[in-house]
């Protein structure tokens, strides 16, 4: 009885797929909406050497293909913190945390109406070693990381807007 049990559930499922509003996000690879979309990305200066690595990293996903006209500009405004959390016998900080976040606004070029306002944010763990050479480049690595992270998320988040707005 067990087995006539799953065997009608995976035909009540299968028959319910064609139903299914899913559609792949990036269907008709760089000649797709979504690609042209985020292809006509702007992505405006921001501040700092963070600021620096995200837009790097924003760029190399958003215009994979060839530039086009910007239609649409991207602010992002950066919050970088470094918190030390882990404390030893002789009070010297053994852990710390570095958190990258990012509130970000895409624009629509033409107009300045904001069309997407969301935030962003990835940390990650430090040991604190007893050479500050070695701290300091545990601490860049993990900015470097959570810039690639961060610009993953917010190309992300925006074809996922550009695919509701082309639906629609």
């Amino acid at each position: 009885m067990t087995r006539a049990l799953l065997l009608a559930c995976a035909i009540g499922m299968a028959a319910a797929l064609p139903g299914c509003v899913l559609h792949p996000l990036y269907a008709d690879g760089g000649a797709g909406s979504v690609a042209s979309s985020l292809r006509a990305v702007e992505v405006s200066a921001i501040g700092g050497q963070n600021g620096w690595l995200i837009r790097n990293a924003l760029n190399d996903r958003l215009h994979r293909q060839g530039e086009t006209t910007p239609r649409f500009r991207l602010e992002v405004e950066l919050d970088d913190q470094i918190t030390g959390f882990g404390i030893r016998q002789d009070n010297a900080i053994s852990r710390e945390r570095r958190t990258l976040r990012a509130r970000y606004r895409l624009l629509d070029a033409a107009t300045g109406g904001v069309l997407l306002d969301q935030t962003a944010a990835s940390d990650a763990g430090i040991d604190v070693t007893g050479s500050e050479y070695a701290t300091v480049a545990a601490e860049q690595t993990a900015l470097e990381r959570l810039a690639e992270n961060l610009a993953d998320q917010i190309v992300a988040r925006l074809a996922t807007y550009a695919g509701r707005s082309a639906a629609q």
